[in-house]
């Protein structure tokens, strides 16, 4: 799939995003749910790292009595995601292959991204901070030092619907930057058929010209990924599976010439 453009006409041509309906969305998610089936133990033999880093995350809030803090930080991964693709696209490009992956093959992934995607990636882990100190300003204004541990925080009062809904509105907007961005930039720039500037733009114009479709998928995205944050050991079959189908979508937005579709 590391297919290179011989000619800057050649690179405007396949950085031109084909046509999209809610099909492909449905498609590609099947598609992830078939791959994950194919590789489970491998797939959330990876995904495994992220719920234990999220279960200390949230060890430490219950422990310092901010509870609510909890729902910026699932949102957030949706901001630090995309760092996570290489090694999922690794995977899914060997099964695509019709071989069997091994957990070599995420690291693999890692050792095969371009310099621009680490670019993006920092990009996504430097609005990940800016997301988590507003959210802790909005908390510090809203709440206060009164202490919410997780146990208080399941009863819904009213002091944490209100942070969760206005840090939603707060995040909502650089959510929307960053999946904008990284969409297709990510997996543009790993598969070498873009630069860093080339993959932004194509990411973003293909996002504004399939808006409806991209937005549903976006929603789809978020609703999962961030449920999945809140109720940890869903992480490990989400995860996956939307990496998977990112993947696949990805290839029906930007065809390589000659490849066949998942099946």
């Amino acid at each position: 799939m590391n297919t290179t453009p011989d000619t800057p006409a050649q690179n405007a041509a396949t950085l031109r995003p084909a046509p999209l309906a809610l099909s492909d969305v449905v498609a590609s998610v099947a598609v992830g749910v078939r791959q994950f089936r194919a590789i489970p133990v491998l797939s959330m033999a990876f995904a495994a790292l992220f719920v234990a880093i999220g279960l200390l995350l949230f060890a430490a809030l219950n422990h310092a009595a901010v509870a609510p803090m909890s729902l910026s930080l699932a949102g957030g991964f949706l901001l630090v995601g995309p760092i996570l693709l290489a090694g999922f696209f690794s995977v899914a490009d060997k099964l695509r292959h019709g071989r069997r992956p091994h957990f070599g093959d995420i690291l693999d992934g890692f050792r095969r991204m371009p310099r621009g995607g680490w670019v993006v990636s920092f990009v996504c882990g430097l609005l990940f901070l800016i997301w988590i100190t507003d959210a802790g300003i909005l908390y510090g204004f809203m709440v206060g030092r009164e202490p919410i541990g997780f146990a208080r925080l399941l009863r819904i009062e009213r002091i944490v619907v209100d942070f969760a809904a206005y840090s939603a509105i707060m995040g909502a907007v650089l959510a929307f930057i960053l999946f904008a961005v990284c969409a297709f930039s990510i997996p543009l720039i790993f598969d070498r058929r873009a630069q860093l500037v080339s993959g932004v733009v194509a990411s973003v114009r293909a996002v504004f010209g399939r808006f409806g479709v991209m937005m549903c998928w976006a929603l789809l995205l978020s609703a999962v990924i961030m449920a999945s944050a809140l109720l940890l050991p869903l992480l490990l079959f989400t995860l996956p599976v939307m990496a998977y189908a990112s993947r696949e979508l990805y290839f029906r937005t930007f065809p390589v010439a000659g490849a066949d579709r998942a099946s």
